[in-house]
């Protein structure tokens, strides 16, 4: 063919042929890599086919629609799937294939399904969810113990956030007193920034482990449209990774995203979130609470019982010490009369004595008695001496059970590095009262854990 054209006789041509090839309307699916509204109300969109590795582009072409349609297809759409049409968000739209010899190839959206984006959605989803799971992530976090007193909060979520502010006016309002301290890591809740924000904000957090007993994520309220940016594999994963327990309250009544499903606890809303934390801590003071009573009613009892003791000892005591008494003084007695008598029988065998004799004979008795009355005094100190040794033995031996009340006292035989391990709430002492599966509750002296047997 040697006949010459124009630039524009060649696309006019092009373009009628086109037309006459490809008269109709077709069904494309695709994704959207660009998407602009401009001031006319027109929406440009760039979509583009992936590979299946999502890392190299197979097809690129230009669309529009048209203000008059955009209008309606965004409402509908929005309506219909809770989702805003977006970048990345793939699509199946009814399309007329259109050249213009300026602008090129595009196509002229005039219609589309809502109901491929929202399957494909639930895809992504339950997509990532397998990944997680087959990855063996999927509940790692669930799997971390909670603390028993969770005031130390790391926040992460927009400072703009009407939730955020409903979150920290419950925390600092609670009716019970409660203390939290909050720190908040600034990062945006919706957008594409989202994914960036949120990782980022677990790596500062991470920085300082030691600061935190546990990690928010709260959103205010809204619509459901931005749903999709917590169906995110990395942001879920960091989750899982972290070594801190999680809660959402992302603001969601209807769905849960990835991250709500990978977070220790998933809650509706902020205000259920700080309503939560402030039980945590109400259920703590109330286990303390009991604790502290039946140790009170235990030590109660263990003095009461010494003391009964005590007394019985004292009672005891009284008679044994008067009966040792009345027992020397008969002795005292029987020998004072066996000398009398013996004195007697001498003088009515022998008649009357010499004088000398009488006189040692008296000297004798008076010596016998004297010896006898010192006798008698030792004893008597002797008795004295024995029964505060006694007394002192028995004091001794109460100060040991009050020692021993004190060493053998749960929370000092906790600080002492030694654990309690319950079952339902009884004391576990032999490995027989266990079996598989069982949940077993072990107390140290700072806290406890729970623990479930493999």
């Amino acid at each position: 063919m040697n006949e010459k054209l124009t630039l524009t006789e060649l696309q006019l041509i092009i373009k009628d042929s086109l037309y006459m090839a490809l008269p109709d309307m077709y069904w494309v699916i695709a994704e959207i890599s660009e998407m602009k509204e401009n001031y006319n109300g027109h929406c440009y969109l760039e979509l583009v086919e992936k590979q299946t590795s999502e890392n190299s582009i197979r097809a690129r072409v230009k669309a529009v629609i048209w203000n008059s349609r955009f209008r309606f297809l965004k409402s509908f759409f929005e309506n219909t799937t809770g989702e805003s049409l977006r970048e990345g968000m793939k699509i199946l739209v009814r399309v007329k294939i259109e050249y213009h010899e300026i602008y090129g190839l595009s196509l002229v959206i005039n219609d589309i399904d809502p109901a491929f984006t929202i399957g494909e959605m639930a895809l992504k989803r339950q997509q990532i969810l397998k990944k997680l799971e087959e990855e063996g992530v999927l509940t790692m976090n669930k799997e971390l113990d909670f603390p028993v007193l969770p005031q130390r909060i790391a926040v992460i979520s927009s400072a703009n956030a009407a939730g955020y502010s409903d979150f920290i006016k419950h925390l600092r309002e609670n009716s019970f007193g409660y203390v939290f301290l909050t720190t908040l890591f600034e990062t945006p809740m919706q957008g594409n920034d989202t994914e960036t924000g949120v990782v980022r904000a677990f790596d500062r957090i991470a920085g300082h482990l030691e600061n935190f007993d546990l990690a928010v994520i709260i959103r205010g309220g809204g619509s459901q449209t931005d749903l999709s940016w917590f169906d995110n594999y990395n942001i879920a994963y960091y989750i899982t990774q972290f070594p801190l327990p999680v809660i959402t309250g992302i603001g969601h009544e209807k769905d849960l995203s990835v991250t709500d499903i990978v977070a220790h606890q998933s809650l509706k809303t902020p205000t259920a979130v700080a309503d939560f934390l402030v039980e945590c801590m109400n259920n703590t003071e109330n286990h303390l609470n009991e604790i502290s009573n039946l140790i009170f009613e235990n030590s109660r009892n263990i003095l009461e019982n010494n003391k009964m003791r005590i007394d019985t000892f004292r009672v005891n005591l009284i008679p044994v010490a008067k009966m040792m008494i009345s027992e020397f003084k008969e002795d005292l007695s029987r020998v004072l009369i066996e000398m009398i008598n013996t004195g007697k029988d001498y003088i009515l065998r022998a008649g009357i004595l010499p004088a000398k004799h009488k006189s040692r004979l008296i000297s004798g008795t008076r010596s016998y008695m004297s010896s006898y009355g010192l006798f008698l005094v030792r004893e008597r100190q002797s008795l004295s001496v024995n029964s505060r040794i006694y007394i002192n033995n028995i004091s001794r031996n109460i100060s040991g059970f009050i020692n021993s009340i004190k060493i053998l006292d749960p929370e000092n035989v906790l600080k002492r590095g030694y654990t309690i391990t319950s079952l339902n709430g009884k004391i576990v002492k032999k490995k027989t009262q266990l079996k598989k599966d069982d949940l077993i509750d072990t107390r140290f002296s700072d806290g406890s854990v729970s623990s479930k047997v493999v």
